[in-house]
């Protein structure tokens, strides 16, 4: 069996991001019920649950794209940094994409406090480490995301989670300093020693917080992001020991009383939470915080490179999105109401579709069509949170889930089997692109049985065979030969079929192919950037060569594939 690392590299980073999301899916809902400040909404769990999942798909994509396989974990062994003996990324790119997937995943107060922490974090890992001690970068490392932390938020209170980040970062330190000593001496335990501190500090200063803030002396409880920084710092300690802490170590939640539920609303607090990211400079954030602070309370900006995540509680949500448009280009836009008691839920409708959809014009398209859309960005695919959320915001007894990727197959699965356990009946029509989404939203019949339904809408979506057109980066090998940085490539059912110089000609190329198989409709979505004119060239291909076959023609807006084509 490997020996557990004593170094932080990629592979460690990759371990800690899947130990922390298994530790807070075990214990979500204990947090989520210990949720009573800032505000009492039960959410704190969760949303540190689905920052952690953004961190860790980023992790893995990195993992992915140097070509580095196997499954992160602690029992997996590790060769030249990397399972199976293949060289891993470097520690600097796993450490910044952890950070950019929290920053862009962040949800509520506590999340968007711990993407800043893993920023902190990765400012230092991410810099040239050169012969450094790696105990005594581990140790700064935590120290400076306690300190960004604090920065972030502009009013810090103590009793939070910044009070257990450093007190984490305090106890490292000291640690570090022993492990120096006893390295020069010959022992000691490098970076497991310096982390396993850092829990236990944190353990310390979380069974301290309710005797530091008084919301969470009444309730008897001790603060739900502290408790959450808890498991991912017990994480980050079983990454290098191999093992987690000791069971009875860990601080497990008291259960909340009947008086603080999360159908409990602020008192006197603000009516909305907003959150966006935002795409601004520096100097535009500092007037923006000001502007902020100004109009709500538990402001917290993270960030930095013009992309921030920003977190308010304000009563005019309206507002706090204008400030963010007069900052920047703010996106991603969420604001929830944080309710009164006995206000009544709106009515469930009997069944809605959700749909994945790659770009801005197909969403509205899917939603002339009554479906509920999720809209996956190049680059950045949804995480399973997201796709409960629309699930939610649908609000239905039944559900069909149209993940429109077949690199969403097992995310769209995590979504609707969470969605079941809240008392939804969710079907997953495993569509694999976007217009077998169409298809199968084409024949979609809210009064047919469910099962009915669903069938038809697989059918159809079985039905149609689907195809991109991509511009390759660089020089490869594909299925259909040698490709070169420009070329155009025309990908039928996933896999390159036809390398070609110029998106129509390899497109009509790719239509042929399709079409001598038989077809009845051709459906073509344009991205951004692509002249009418190729539609109408295509169109006229269709129609020259098979009088029978109709088209129809998307405008698909800002997506990854500059043409997508469908023949049902």
């Amino acid at each position: 069996m490997p020996q557990p690392p004593d170094d932080i590299d990629a592979v460690v980073v990759r371990t800690w991001c899947s130990l922390a999301l298994e530790a807070l899916g075990r214990d979500r809902e204990e947090i989520d019920a210990i949720n009573v400040y800032p505000v009492a909404d039960g959410d704190t769990g969760t949303n540190l649950y689905l920052t952690v999942e953004s961190a860790a798909q980023a992790v893995e994509a990195v993992f992915v794209a140097h070509g580095t396989v196997g499954a992160a974990g602690p029992d997996a062994g590790t060769t030249d940094g990397a399972p199976g003996g293949e060289s891993a990324p470097a520690l600097a790119d796993a450490v910044r994409a952890m950070a950019h997937g929290a920053l862009i995943g962040a949800r509520g107060n506590s999340g968007t406090i711990l993407a800043q922490l893993l920023r902190g974090m990765a400012e230092v890992l991410g810099a040239p480490a050169g012969d450094d001690d790696h105990a005594e970068l581990l140790s700064e490392a935590l120290r400076r995301a306690a300190e960004s932390a604090y920065q972030a938020v502009a009013h810090p209170v103590e009793g939070t989670v910044l009070t257990v980040a450093t007190a984490a970062a305090e106890a490292a330190a000291a640690a570090a300093a022993r492990t120096g000593t006893s390295a020069a001496a010959g022992t000691g335990a490098g970076c497991t020693a310096v982390a396993r501190a850092a829990y236990e500090g944190a353990c310390a200063a979380l069974d301290a917080t309710p005797g530091q803030l008084a919301v969470l002396g009444r309730a008897g409880v001790v603060d739900a992001g502290g408790r959450g920084l808890v498991d991912v710092l017990a994480a980050l300690a079983g990454a290098f020991s191999g093992e987690a802490p000791a069971a009875e170590r860990r601080r497990a939640p008291t259960v909340l009383p009947p008086h603080f539920t999360d159908d409990c609303p602020a008192e006197g607090g603000p009516a909305f939470e907003v959150i966006y990211l935002l795409e601004a400079d520096d100097d535009a954030v500092a007037r923006l915080r000001t502007r902020l602070d100004g109009i709500g309370d538990s402001l917290v900006v993270v960030g930095g490179d013009g992309l921030w995540n920003v977190h308010v509680h304000v009563d005019d949500a309206g507002a706090a999105v204008e400030a963010g448009v007069d900052a920047g280009r703010p996106y991603r836009i969420r604001i929830t109401h944080f309710g009164a008691t006995g206000t009544p839920a709106p009515e469930q409708v009997q069944r809605a579709v959700v749909a994945v959809v790659p770009g801005e014009g197909l969403a509205a398209l899917c939603r002339e069509a009554g479906a509920t859309t999720v809209l996956a960005r190049p680059g950045e695919p949804p995480a399973s949170g997201e796709l409960v959320d629309a699930i939610r915001r649908a609000h239905a007894r039944e559900v069909v889930l149209l993940p429109n990727d077949a690199e969403l197959r097992h995310t769209a699965a995590a979504a609707a089997e969470q969605a079941r356990a809240e008392g939804v009946r969710v079907a997953l029509v495993p569509t694999r692109a976007a217009v077998q989404g169409v298809a199968a939203l084409a024949v979609h019949e809210p009064d047919r049985r469910f099962d009915e339904d669903v069938v038809a809408m697989t059918a159809a979506a079985g039905a149609t065979r689907y195809a991109e057109l991509a511009v390759a980066e660089r020089q490869s090998w594909t299925s259909a030969g040698i490709c070169q940085a420009g070329d155009v490539l025309g990908l039928i059912d996933g896999d390159v079929a036809v390398i070609g110089a110029d998106l129509a000609t390899t497109a009509e190329t790719v239509l042929h192919r399709m079409l001598s198989a038989g077809g009845e409709l051709v459906t073509l979505v344009l991205g951004d950037g692509v002249p009418v004119a190729v539609a109408d060239r295509l169109e006229g291909f269709v129609r020259g060569g098979h009088l029978a076959v109709d088209t129809v023609v998307y405008d698909g807006g800002r997506q990854l594939a500059p043409l997508l084509i469908g023949v049902e």
